[in-house]
């Protein structure tokens, strides 16, 4: 069954809370693809992996990549998965995608500031669980740790 998290930013930005969930899913084992909402922040999250970090590499390219289909992180704009992935991040408002069920995990991650985010995010947790998967909400402690609520 799809599991989909849903991760609710406060005072946290998606340039700092991203790259460590990557990592994560890299650690697992997992194949992930980002999808964003525009070719423009795929690109700006894509140089920003690359310097995140100065003791840390986060191997990833995009759909623009002739290996696209090799790379173990891959950034779109769009819903096709052009590398695989068994996990897919959906962030600024991204839709669940047509073929939500093909995933282990979908992981949409929203800023809570932002009224079009919320809604975004209610109605992607009502057709989550219309659709059957199985959703959990995820916000940070004071201390920055994501607590499952």
């Amino acid at each position: 069954m799809t599991e989909v998290l849903f991760y609710h930013l406060q005072d946290m930005t998606l340039e700092n809370v991203l790259p460590p969930l990557l990592e994560k899913s890299l650690a697992r084992g997992w194949r992930v693809m980002v999808q964003t909402a525009s070719e423009e922040r795929a690109d700006a999250l894509d140089a920003h992996l690359w310097t995140y970090r100065d003791d840390a590499f986060l191997p990833h390219g995009t759909w623009r990549d002739n290996d696209a289909a090799e790379q173990p992180v891959i950034l779109v704009a769009a819903a096709a998965n052009l590398n695989g992935a068994n996990v897919r991040f959906l962030v600024d408002n991204a839709a669940l995608p047509e073929d939500s069920g093909s995933y282990d995990r979908l992981v949409l991650i929203f800023d809570g500031n932002d009224d079009d985010a919320l809604a975004a995010a209610r109605k992607a947790w009502s057709d989550s669980k219309a659709r059957g998967f199985d959703v959990t909400y995820w916000q940070a402690d004071e201390r920055g740790r994501w607590q499952k609520r």
